[in-house]
């Protein structure tokens, strides 16, 4: 069974194509930004709601982080070079390769599935007792909810590959209604199973993680709707979603990188973790309230992101290079600005956020001296992201690798060790700073470098 689709439809110049920049991004990027913020909302009531448990619940959701950040980082990669193909293929007419992008990506969306399904299922509680040693309650809470995240996790896979197929073709309202969709069926659910509201059982940890992939499961199967019924310029058909070596090695040339770039998020999470622990376990708790925190600025520029990235490969594969240097000037501006934004709140109200989480006295004092010190860092993280994303989306994703690496395991993961043999908390926060710097430093370099290829490569195709 295919799609109501029909191939002449893909002829039709994309608004990729045509509409003028300013009006394109903010068209593209808004609706990815106001979803991303409901993402950040929902993330941060699910925690908001353990932590009404106690620090131990916290502390287990929190220790989580790495586990469903890998997660997030297969299934976001694959959807990222399934993007990048897609809207390449569609900028240069090649509708075939368009919908072989699509059904491949599928496809590899539900091999990731039933990887994490099993990772989740017979490795979690190891995973807790790694981190959490002999704190029984955190170790028995983190399994619970990794289980069910990890073991259920068909919906957020299937969403991710759905709403992006959405996001290439530049549908992101549709992307974006039905991750608010999604957003909203978790925090709604969130307190009912958490407390066992509604003549539901109490089901504490395990209840947020029942609400999260209920939520996500909606939200994918309304994308797959969305997709069939408002989605012309591709075609899903069922026996073609198998697998295609030339397509899916085409998407992880792209999306590779991308993961590898997230899964070292997981290892530096997972680092800091084990080093904030040293010192106690409030400081874990702080950490994990802050990833929670900072969404809300990072979420909004990982949409502007977003909406950046098939505009930039629709164009790069159309040879509008003019188009593209204007897409990127425009998103790396606006970035820095949200990223400043979230800077003066960090600074300014430290403690007012950190009460959202039933912080108790000594979360509160170590939270805001860490909360201030690491969100310095964030006007240099909004260029150093979208320059990335540039670089993967025009053919040079190993520099967004490269760049990954050096930030958060030869400078990040090391400064953070070295200044806790201090015994002063307070300074292993100031390892982000430090790793941003460099960040920001080589991600210029990669990101003239790029452009510079890129416009070598249109005035050769002119002559």
């Amino acid at each position: 069974m295919s799609t109501k689709n029909t191939a002449g439809a893909a002829v039709q110049e994309n608004k990729m194509g045509v509409l003028p920049v300013g009006k394109l991004l903010a068209g593209m990027a808004i609706p990815m930004m106001i979803s991303m913020l409901v993402q950040a909302l929902y993330n941060v009531v699910d925690s908001i709601f353990v932590a009404q448990l106690s620090e131990d619940a916290l502390n287990a959701v929190s220790l989580a982080f790495p586990l469903q950040n890998l997660m997030i980082a297969f299934g976001g990669g694959t959807a990222v070079g399934i993007n990048a193909l897609l809207s390449r293929s569609l900028g240069e007419k090649k509708q075939d390769m368009a919908d072989k992008a699509a059904n491949t990506g599928i496809f590899l969306s539900l091999c990731n599935f039933v990887v994490f399904a099993l990772i989740g299922i017979f490795f979690s509680h190891t995973f807790f007792r790694l981190q959490a040693g002999g704190e029984e309650v955190i170790v028995e809470y983190g399994t619970q909810y990794a289980t069910i995240c990890l073991g259920c996790s068909i919906g957020i896979f299937s969403q991710f590959c759905f709403e992006r197929l959405l996001q290439s073709t530049g549908r992101t309202t549709l992307a974006m209604c039905t991750q608010l969709i999604g957003a909203v069926t978790n925090i709604i659910l969130d307190p009912i199973l958490i407390f066992g509201l509604c003549g539901f059982p109490r089901l504490e940890v395990a209840g947020a993680a029942a609400a999260t992939v209920a939520g996500q499961i909606l939200a994918a199967i309304i994308a797959v709707i969305m997709n069939l019924k408002k989605n012309p310029d591709i075609h899903i058909i069922p026996r073609e979603i198998r697998w295609n070596g030339i397509i899916a090695k085409e998407i992880y040339r792209v999306g590779f990188p991308s993961i590898v770039m997230q899964s070292i998020s997981s290892i530096m999470t997972f680092g800091m973790n084990k080093i904030l622990f040293g010192f106690t376990k409030t400081a874990t708790a702080v950490f994990g309230a802050y990833f929670k925190l900072q969404s809300f600025v990072f979420m909004p520029v990982f949409g502007l992101n977003n909406g950046m990235v098939p505009i930039i490969s629709y164009n790069y594969g159309a040879a509008r290079m003019d188009r593209v240097k204007k897409a990127v000037k425009l998103t790396i501006a606006t970035a820095i600005c949200i990223m400043l934004c979230g800077l003066a709140a960090f600074q300014l109200i430290p403690s007012t956020l950190l009460s959202f989480f039933n912080a108790s006295p000594e979360m509160l004092e170590i939270g805001d001296t860490a909360l201030r010190i690491i969100s310095l860092h964030f006007p240099l993280a909004g260029f150093a992201i979208i320059a990335g994303s540039v670089c993967q989306a025009i053919g040079n994703p190993f520099y967004s690798l490269i760049v990954s690496v050096c930030r958060q395991l030869l400078v990040l993961l090391p400064v953070a060790w070295l200044l806790a043999q201090t015994g002063r908390l307070g300074l292993v926060w100031l390892a982000f700073l430090a790793a941003e710097i460099v960040s920001v430093t080589l991600s210029a370099i990669f990101l003239r470098r790029t452009m510079k290829a890129a416009n070598a490569l249109e005035a050769e195709n002119e002559q």
